[in-house]
């Protein structure tokens, strides 16, 4: 069945409004994407119909929701291959799923002396959480550095792994330049030495089929926002025996087993990382969402998205005074660029007069761009239900802001 983009679309009633009187071209999708009619009626009908508090009541609407959250579970662990449902965490999102695992883990698993390995490319969310267990238990950070081009360099990245090296946190793929890192091989190298890996999914999770067993990571984190479901939906999926050894991040209702004052036992996970009331609705409407991706076929979407990136790269770079921050030879979700001497903000800001919504700024990742030696970058960050029209209007956009500042 061939890709039918414009149906596709037509299931997003938000992409039928108008900007500033102009058609929304919405290509902020590495922020968030928008989400099909089917996921809001989703929220809908459980709020209308189903909505009690789960795990604590013996009444139907309680079972039943009960229910619709651990299935919601299930379809996560089908949809990243994962051997349990228990191995699946439902957290706020990718950034809460992080710092559970630098928590958690780190106090299983660390001590003073020892290293964390992350990327020279990470968001802020696979940074600063390393970086406050470096603080709280007298770790190192160390980080894996780029090439020009944005590639990690791997030769590097295997001589820092050493004795003392207990994990390496690095994105699947670059939020700001759409680099696809070479997971498998870091995970391969990390593992020939004993090291755990954890994978940042964020922006992987929504343009690729994720197998966590091919993989072999030890822990990965996504966030359902960014795949057409609530936000603060998010998944941790970590190996059986590293969840069981570590300890819980918070402590509150259904993550107990029994509590007194003499001490308390925690459940066994995922409930043990799951304290208070979670979002079981959002974790529903995640399932649909996931659902409704696998409806439409993982390697389609990917196809789709991948041939937009390559359009968008080929046009962007016709454009005089413009300069592609990343050239990886693999890519995928994002392109991030600048205009000669033009602030990203004011370039993002004629751009939105015109309907396209794109993304300036650091997003998120201050030492990517001091590495590069600049403040920002415009981005553009695609979904699968962006069309070949949508890049057409960012190139015609970017060409209208070059003109305007006499590039």
């Amino acid at each position: 069945m061939p890709y039918d983009v414009e149906f596709i679309k037509s299931q997003f009633p938000i992409l039928g409004e108008r900007v500033n009187g102009r058609p929304l071209v919405y290509l902020d999708n590495g922020a968030t994407t928008q989400k099909p009619q089917r996921v809001i009626d989703r929220i809908v009908e459980v709020y209308r119909l189903k909505n009690s508090n789960i795990h604590r009541g013996v009444h139907h609407l309680s079972n039943v929701c009960t229910e619709l959250y651990e299935q919601a579970r299930r379809t996560v662990a089908a949809h990243i291959n994962a051997p349990s449902a228990e191995q699946i965490v439902f957290t706020r999102g990718t950034t809460e799923a992080i710092n559970l695992a630098a928590f958690s883990f780190g106090e299983a698993f660390c001590k003073k002396g020892d290293e964390i390995v992350v990327s020279q490319m990470e968001h802020h969310s696979n940074i600063v959480p390393w970086q406050m267990l470096c603080q709280r238990k007298g770790l190192t950070l160390r980080v894996i550095p780029i090439d020009d081009e944005g590639n990690l360099l791997m030769e590097e990245f295997r001589a820092m792994l050493n004795d003392r090296t207990r994990l390496v946190a690095v994105a699947h793929v670059s939020n700001v330049m759409g680099t696809v890192n070479a997971v498998n091989e870091i995970i391969t190298a990390a593992h020939e030495r004993g090291i755990a890996v954890l994978v940042d999914a964020a922006q992987s999770a929504p343009h690729t089929k994720i197998d966590v067993q091919a993989l072999d990571c030890d822990l990965l984190a996504f966030s359902g926002h960014k795949m057409y479901a609530p936000t603060g939906t998010g998944v941790l999926f970590g190996k059986a025996d590293i969840l069981e050894q570590m300890p819980p991040y918070q402590g509150g209702g259904s993550m107990i087993e029994k509590v007194s004052f003499d001490g308390t036992t925690f459940e066994r996970p995922p409930l043990r990382f799951e304290a208070g009331t979670p979002d079981y609705v959002g974790a529903v409407a995640l399932a649909e969402a996931i659902d409704f991706m696998n409806e439409i076929g993982l390697a389609e979407i990917e196809q789709h998205e991948k041939s937009l990136v390559s359009y968008a790269v080929d046009q962007l770079q016709l454009i005089d005074g413009l300069q592609l921050i990343g050239r990886s030879a693999k890519r995928s979700g994002a392109v991030s660029f600048l205009l000669r001497g033009v602030h990203p903000f004011d370039t993002g800001m004629i751009l939105d007069k015109m309907g396209i919504a794109v993304r300036t700024g650091h997003h998120c990742a201050q030492p990517l761009m001091q590495r590069f030696g600049i403040q920002g970058t415009v981005r553009a960050s695609f979904a699968m239900y962006n069309t070949l029209a949508d890049v057409d209007a960012l190139v015609g956009g970017v060409r209208k802001v070059a003109q305007m500042m006499g590039l």
